[in-house]
């Protein structure tokens, strides 16, 4: 009886394996841009949010945030942030749209409105992704367990741990990840461009607004960004795999509603 030799038998090993690993590859269209992509994304944010989170339990970011959040008030009155009232003001009313409820209100409305226009699947996708994305930030508030600053008086009134910074989060995962959809059910490409702008700018004023008003460190902030777009790229990704699978509508596309008999 022949042997196969050693060698042939790891050659054929290794084409196995990289069978394996291309039908793996294909299987999740990572021969896309899309995917590709966001899987990346997910990865690069991913590694971010941990590689922060490292330094901040060494103390290495304590001098910075330190240094931006003095540098927003006016040194002889601390409890005074920098520029006139009306700023202030604005401020407080830009982190109104990363709270708890802006967020669950625009998510329920987009939730309802989908529904309404038969496209359900999707309803249960948004629901199942901001959702998660709350039960992902309040985890990684207890884990943490970092205090608020206490360097300057809070512009208001705070009840949560302060690493990550669920508004800076919750903006991200909420507005990116809508903005997304929007994006794919707008035809053209200079309209998608602007929601993605405005999906990045949003959730970019809501962090600064945090830091701002005295209410997080700055590395809080940077956190609550590298994890709430790594998740709204993962949730991406999920979808885009769904889509392919027609277990998710696609976001333009949706059921014939029934003939009006009026």
């Amino acid at each position: 009886m022949s042997r196969v030799p050693k060698v042939v038998r790891t050659d054929l090993q290794d084409v196995a394996v990289l069978g394996r690993a291309t039908a793996l590859w294909v299987r999740f269209r990572l021969n896309e841009i899309g995917p590709i992509v966001s899987l990346m994304m997910v990865s690069l944010l991913g590694y971010g949010f941990f590689a922060l989170a490292h330094e901040v339990g060494e103390g290495s970011t304590a001098s910075l945030d330190r240094k931006v959040l003095l540098s927003l008030r006016d040194p002889q009155d601390l409890s005074d942030p920098i520029g006139p009232r009306w700023l202030e003001e604005m401020m407080r009313d830009i982190t109104g749209l990363g709270s708890v409820f802006t967020v669950v209100f625009v998510t329920v409305s987009v939730i309802v409105y989908l529904a309404m226009t038969r496209r359900r699947r999707i309803a249960a996708f948004v629901l199942g992704a901001i959702g998660g994305g709350v039960i992902v930030s309040t985890i990684l508030k207890m884990f943490y367990e970092r205090p608020r600053p206490d360097l300057v008086p809070h512009g208001m009134e705070v009840f949560t741990a302060s690493f990550p910074s669920g508004h800076a989060m919750m903006s991200a995962i909420a507005y990116l990840t809508l903005a997304g959809l929007l994006a794919r059910v707008e035809p053209q490409r200079s309209i998608k461009v602007l929601i993605l702008v405005l999906g990045v700018t949003m959730t970019l004023l809501v962090g600064v607004s945090r830091v701002y008003l005295g209410v997080h460190w700055p590395s809080d902030v940077v956190a609550g960004w590298c994890v709430g777009a790594a998740w709204a790229a993962l949730c991406w990704f999920v979808a885009l795999q769904l889509q392919r699978k027609g277990e998710v509508e696609t976001p333009g596309d949706a059921p014939p509603l029934p003939p009006d008999r009026n």
